[in-house]
């Protein structure tokens, strides 16, 4: 082999050589990934059940996380409302806690919200779809049909998609979707699931979710009897609120004088002094180690 030949010959190997250790110090692409193991690219049903062997659900709907820990993931919801945001904002960052925002379309695409948006995506808080808009699913009676048609439900759940990476939120890291009006069926939870997210709800026993009634309303709930359900809850239960989804809202607008956000440091204040840590949605659900 003349020497011209051999050089050209050992510059191949050590490009392969190379080519071979860039390849080894990159893991492949999700999709790629996927396909070796014999799914679909963006399926995540071998991650889902893995994940609810943990969890609790109703009517196919991740309510309440692992309850070998003491973590709760706090979550708002906003559509038409967020007075409480900067309060809350400042005693999350108090707290060192990191809570979960669902957002219609709607509320992302209020420029009055857009700063409080900024604050929550730098803040490292996770920020999922809430419906683009507001839409109710299915009916309130016992059976609960789908009022919806799919095309209809997915377009306006991607519209609401679009709207989050808007706001710099990328669609990768969003993975979970909580209902408008906190009311579904199974057809919407396996429709969430084919636009690769998975359904959660809020972990019943307590009022919390009630902090948007008003006055007015027949079945207004006070700040203090909130409070309270939550507190009580958290002595009866064998599991305390170990795995919790406590859903609270960003605002409740004029009809309601009585804000549940002016307690919100108060309630972080009693449950961290019995131990608890607040993490995002996520991060209950996927705790380290996870699959």
């Amino acid at each position: 082999m003349s020497n011209r030949f051999r050089l050209a010959f050992l510059v191949l190997e050590l490009a392969a050589v190379l080519y071979e250790a860039g390849c080894a110090s990159h893991p492949p692409e999700p999709a790629y990934q996927e396909k070796r193991l014999g799914r679909q690219p963006g399926s995540s049903a071998d991650g889902e059940a893995a994940l609810r062997v943990k969890c609790e659900t109703r009517d196919g709907g991740i309510c309440r996380g692992p309850k070998d820990q003491k973590k709760i993931a706090v979550v708002f919801t906003g559509h038409e409302y967020a007075e409480g945001g900067p309060t809350i904002l400042e005693e999350l960052k108090k707290h060192g806690a990191k809570a979960s925002f669902f957002l219609t379309g709607d509320f992302l695409m209020n420029t009055y919200f857009a700063p409080l948006i900024h604050r929550l995506v730098e803040a490292g808080h996770y920020l999922g779809p809430h419906s683009d808009q507001h839409l109710l699913y299915c009916s309130w009676d016992a059976d609960h049909r789908t009022l919806v048609a799919h095309q209809d439900f997915a377009s306006d759940l991607k519209a609401n998609l679009r709207k989050l990476t808007d706001h710099q939120v990328e669609r990768v890291s969003i993975r979970y979707f909580l209902p408008p009006y906190e009311h579904y069926n199974r057809q919407i939870v396996e429709w969430a699931r084919r636009e690769r997210l998975t359904l959660v709800n809020y972990t019943p026993g307590t009022r919390s979710n009630a902090d948007y009634t008003g006055e007015a309303d027949a079945n207004f709930v006070s700040s203090a009897a909130i409070f309270d359900s939550i507190v009580k809850h958290e002595r009866a239960d064998p599991h305390g609120l170990n795995g919790f989804l406590l859903l609270l809202h960003l605002g409740s607008g004029p009809g309601r004088a009585d804000k549940f956000h002016t307690r919100f440091g108060e309630l972080l204040d009693t449950l961290s002094g019995q131990g608890y840590q607040f993490v995002r949605v996520d991060d209950l659900l996927e705790p380290k180690g996870t699959p």
